[in-house]
């Protein structure tokens, strides 16, 4: 099996490098660039040969993944290996003609080509890749390397066998609100109508062992006399076989269950007209349904069960009758999962409950990895946490050569073996994910710009490239590879995260392959992309101590020599990077994505350096920068520079928007002091600015950035913030001209959306009143600021379909009754809006899918027929009551409803009663308010635990909870239905899972520290004992930070929750973080969520209360 998962990583490499290679070869060629006698030719050669290669590993994936995945041979495996080395010497040397090809005819160019310096001559080295390639043709005839199979296996598929050896596990919840549709239905369901409810999830999650459990119900048997069961995934090459299989299950031992495919759709329907039938159709995929679904009569009361990993598969299927429902697989909770390792082990294991909380965690809840991790511990005699942390460590290699793995390693194979490879490689694009940490929430945007600086996604049009990108991701979501995590109120996917067992499996691929490694490792000079992972090992219940994939090149990697030279195209880290952050510039010359955002000891000095990079592309920086370096301006390629975690405004080079390339700035930004004309900011910018996206820039006293925003033209997406005191009015007046070009420029829609958001505080009436008569287009407008009386420029725009106005005065009921204009909306959100009074009609929003009222004073009424089309229903309000004058039943197609998770209980039931009667039965997600960067005018949401077990939830389960919301981002959290069977809403595995295992661990950080505790409380046991029963009371303690003691954190901790308990308060104050050394801030963080629970000074302070 080694040799399946290993080749099937290189080929996907292999196809990204000559294809990589080919697009610079093109570039070369649009230079018409003559560097030296035969250059043309030898260029032309080497793209028509890495063509041939590309093309040569497509054709070998396709057929691998007709009829089954098969192996490869040994011997085709090192000759691919061979290509993809060959092919990353050709794109390195590549991109050196390209750099001083780019540099023009100068004396460094001909330097280079003549071989200064001390390298090979440009010339000389293309000379010799050539004849390289040639000898690998060469080998791979004399080997018959096309042509040996080696034998290839067959991959069976997987099927769920956790049934055949444990009874099922974690599906009474689903089952028996399954159940209801299936025996019941729901109220308001036509009678005498086919109703098909589509089971939906990633492989191994237990969507064959849900529907098993509900077609072997005997409440179900009795209602259904007639009933099939089909594993379509077993024909999927046939539609004929199918069919035949189907009415083979219906008719059992009917000798006329053969014919073609017309004639066995035409007896299956009419076998079936005249029955109440269950079917289920177990693994579909999208053919088989298309020839399966006209055969199905509608008009007869009868159910369909189909289960599928494709999430538009799953949707398409239940529009097929009436009243369809797609449920979708939820991971197991921790209990769950331990009552699954247990029924498997069968045994007590010395080591087994220590350890047993780490595999729930890693396992992330998914069933048939739960199952594997079990097989493998029968044979084991211990298992200790050590040994624990020693196997999660080298997890992949385990997936790839144990049997007990066997299974879970084909599913996990064929759901990657399954993604496109054309137009766009999927597979690398999935591989490319494991450059961040596991279980690490991924920006949406982050990814997509990231795939395109690496060359991963390309469009022959620039423009409609991050489109392109926008399409594979929703793919691979759509197949329940990535997860989405907490997606942003208009149901756009936000951040997102692998399944943690495909990324365990994903990375040891990746890293098989030669394509992804930690910057620790001591091979890493010869990978593609390098990650570092210096967080704390608490967080997240990770395992990096002991991994040498998270250790950094300081501690236990091997030190790095000045002279090494790395060809690592991308460089991420997160946590401390020690003496790593100082060194990238030096020696990874090659880079195209440098991400620091979430490094933690990266200072302004570290970036004087950075103009080296010529060949980046993207560039993220994280919160502790204050300043960009002048020679910034230097990074010909950059496309993207993003600050959005800075906590300050950034003073931009102007000359960075230059740059021939730079298309994405996100952050705020500010342009320096300088005596801004308009005929100079016409001189400045000569050729219009590439830029798409400026999300933002902040007005003060400077009408730079408005000046320059005119010479914009192919601006997408703007973000501008306006300083009340601080603008003036010429800034103001340019700011408004802009705007107006920005909104009236290029009409015509083919260009693609077009947002705009405008922070304008008590500077509304300046702004808003001087654009009321502009007729333009947008697509989205997000509207913060005094806006009573200055709406009209929302209504008077073209094409608008976001809409989301923030006013921090009451609107008049007129600009509210005004809204009603605009007819294509399929998104509005108001905040703090009285909305008393106002009813929305049947002709009102006609296209609307998505409503958001939050802290709305009054809601409105909707009229019976109105708001056909909602799908999402969003009120956010803490005083919110029952359903008042909004009825969810009037909306056929909605689909979920959030609420704020502090409103009463009553009220929640009423809302979650209204749901259960609701045809579609829509989720009921609760969402709390946050305030994030500490601006109180500012109303956020973001996903919450199920509010009404809030008071039994633990004090660490709340702290882990703020700490996965940091005051700088909001999205982090997973949205979870309201269901008890589900995760505990708001928290991933790995937070419940450090909060279950506090008490066994709550003395571990004090051995870390030292053997001598110089505030040890005597009474620590005690008082830890008093700690728990405090939980279960629902203490409640916001996080602090404080000037501490390093040795007494623990035990003050646990002497601020018998104080709180003495005051008989529930909250505390927070204590400003500016009172806290940055040093021991860390080490708190370190020492787990407890040292974050403190409430009063410990006594090493001077005044301080014992």
């Amino acid at each position: 099996m080694v040799p399946a998962v290993v080749g099937a990583a290189v080929g996907a490499v292999l196809s990204a490098a000559t294809q990589n290679v080919a697009e610079r070869v093109a570039k070369l060629v649009d230079r018409r660039c003559e560097l030296w006698r035969g250059f043309p030719s030898d260029i032309d050669f080497i793209r028509r040969e890495m063509l041939m290669i590309a093309g040569a590993e497509e054709d070998h994936h396709r057929s691998a993944g007709k009829g089954g995945d098969t192996t490869i041979s040994a011997v085709k495996r090192v000759s691919m290996e061979e290509m993809r080395d060959l092919a990353r010497d050709i794109e390195d040397c590549l991109d050196r003609v390209l750099r001083h090809a780019a540099q023009g005819s100068s004396s460094p160019l001909l330097w280079a080509v003549a071989g200064g310096g001390g390298g090979p001559a440009l010339a000389t080295e293309v000379k010799r890749l050539k004849e390289r390639l040639r000898a690998a043709h060469q080998r791979k005839a004399d080997y018959n390397v096309d042509d040996d199979d080696g034998g290839c296996q067959q991959l069976v598929a997987a099927t769920t066998i956790t049934t055949r050896v444990v009874g099922p596990v974690g599906i009474d919840e689903p089952k028996r609100e399954l159940l209801e549709l299936l025996l019941r239905g729901v109220e308001g369901r036509r009678p005498e109508q086919l109703t098909v409810i589509s089971i939906v999830g990633f492989s191994g999650s237990g969507k064959t062992t849900l529907a098993a459990a509900l077609f072997g119900c005997p409440d179900v048997v009795r209602q259904f006399p007639c009933r099939a069961w089909v594993v379509a995934s077993e024909h999927s090459s046939s539609s004929k076989g199918f069919l035949a299989a189907l009415l083979e299950k219906l008719r059992p031992g009917d000798p006329a269950s053969g014919g073609d495919v017309q004639q066995l759709q035409d007896a299956i329907t009419n076998h079936l007209n005249t029955k109440r039938y269950l079917i289920v159709l177990d693994d579909i995929e999208e053919e088989q349904w298309d020839c399966i679904k006209s055969t199905l009569p509608e008009r007869t009361d009868s159910r369909i069960i189909v289960t599928t990993r494709i999430q538009a598969l799953a949707e398409a299927c239940c529009n097929h009758g009436s009243n369809g429902y797609v449920y979708s697989m939820r991971s197991l909770d921790e209990k769950h999962s331990k009552e699954l390792l247990q029924a498997v082990l069968r045994r007590d294991l010395p080591g087994y409950e220590q350890s047993s909380t780490l595999i729930v965690n890693k396992c992330d809840g998914h069933p048939l990895a739960l199952f594997s991790v079990a097989n493998y511990l029968q044979k084991k005699s211990k298992f200790t946490e050590t040994d624990c942390k020693n196997f999660w460590s080298d997890l992949g290699s385990h997936m790839a050569k144990e049997y007990a793995f066997r299974n879970l390693q084909q599913v996990l194979l064929n759901n990657y073996r399954s993604l496109p490879g054309h137009p766009v490689d999927l597979k690398t694009c999935l591989l490319y994910v494991c450059v961040f940490p596991n279980g690490h929430p991924i920006r949406k945007s982050t990814l997509m710009r990231r795939w395109l600086a690496e060359g991963y996604i390309k469009d022959a049009d620039p423009g409609k490239a991050l489109l392109v990108a926008d399409r594979s991701l929703d793919e691979l979501v759509d197949r329940n590879i990535m997860k989405p995590i907490d997606p942003s109120k208009n149901a756009k996917l936000k951040t997102c995260r692998a399944h943690g067992i495909m990324h365990e499996f994903m990375l040891h691929m990746s890293m098989s392959a030669k394509f992804i490694t930690s910057l620790g490792d001591p091979q890493r000079s010869n990978y593609r992309h390098l990650f570092m992972d210096g967080r704390p090992a608490t967080s997240s219940g990770r395992v990096s101590n002991v991994n040498h994939r998270h250790t950094s090149t300081t501690h236990g990697g091997r030190g790095k020599p000045d002279d090494e030279k790395l060809r690592a195209h991308s460089l991420t880290i997160c946590g401390s990077a020690g003496e790593a952050v100082v060194d990238f510039a030096n020696c990874c010359e090659l880079l195209r994505v440098l991400d620091l955002e979430e490094c933690k000891d990266l200072k302004d000095d570290h970036l004087d350096g950075i103009h080296n990079l010529w060949h980046l592309k993207y560039l993220s920086l994280g919160a502790a920068i204050s300043r960009l370096p002048r020679k910034i301006e230097k990074l010909h390629c950059l496309e993207t520079l993003d600050m959005r975690n800075a906590m300050v405004e950034i003073i931009l080079p102007v000359e960075v928007l230059k740059l021939p390339y730079l298309a994405h700035i996100l952050g705020k930004f500010k342009l320096g002091k300088r005596d801004w004309k308009m005929s100079e900011s016409c001189k400045f910018l000569l050729k219009e600015s590439n830029l798409q996206t400026l999300a933002g820039f902040v007005i003060d006293n400077n009408p730079g950035f408005p000046m320059l925003m005119v010479r914009m033209k192919k601006l997408r997406n703007v973000k501008i913030w306006c300083h009340e005191d601080d603008s003036n009015s010429l800034a103001l007046a340019e700011l408004s001209t802009g705007i107006k070009k920005f909104v009236e420029d290029e009409l015509d829609t083919s260009i693609g959306a077009r947002f705009l958001s405008l922070h304008l505080g008590n500077s509304s009436v300046n702004i808003l009143y001087s654009l009321e008569n502009s007729f333009g287009y947008l697509s989205s407008l997000k509207l913060h600021g005094a806006l009573r009386g200055l709406t009209q420029f929302a209504t008077s725009l073209c094409g608008l379909t976001e809409l989301c106005l923030s006013s921090t005065n009451s609107l008049m009921s007129t600009e509210i009754l005004n809204l009603r204009k605009l007819i294509h909306l399929e998104y509005l959100k108001l905040v703090r809006v009285s909305l008393g009074g106002f009813i929305i009609r049947r002709q009102d929003f006609p296209r609307l899918l998505r409503l958001c009222l939050v802290q709305s004073p009054a809601l409105p009424t909707t009229e019976e027929g109105s708001l056909r089309n909602l799908i999402s229903l969003q009120l956010l309000s803490e005083d919110l009551g029952d359903v008042c004058g909004i009825e969810t039943g009037r909306h056929e197609h909605l689909q979920e409803v959030a609420l704020d998770s502090k409103m009463n209980k009553e009220a929640k039931r009423v809302w979650e009663d209204a749901a259960k009667k609701h045809p579609r039965r829509p989720r009921v997600l609760y969402l709390k308010r946050v305030d994030p960067q500490g601006m109180g005018s500012m109303v956020k949401y973001v996903a919450a635990r199920e509010p009404e077990h809030e008071t039994e939830c633990s004090v660490m389960q709340e702290m882990m909870n703020d700490q996965e919301l940091p005051a700088a981002q909001e999205n982090r959290v997973e949205v979870c239905p309201n269901s008890k069977n589900s995760n505990v809403c708001g928290l991933k595995h790995g937070k419940r899972l450090q909060s279950a295992g506090v008490h066994g661990k709550i003395k571990e950080p004090n051995h870390q520290i030292g053997d001598k505790d110089d505030g040890e409380d005597k009474n620590f046991h005690q008082r830890h004992k008093r700690f728990s029963g405090y939980q279960k009371a629902g203490v409640v303690i916001k996080e602090t930070a404080l000037d501490i003691s390093k040795n007494t954190v623990t035990n003050t901790a646990i002497r601020a929750v018998d104080n709180c308990r003495q005051m008989g308060k529930r909250k505390v104050d927070e204590i400003p973080e500016n009172a806290y050394e940055w040093q021991e801030r860390e080490l708190a963080l370190k020492l787990g969520p407890l040292a974050n629970t403190i409430a009063s000074p410990p006594s090493s302070v001077p005044g301080a209360p014992e």
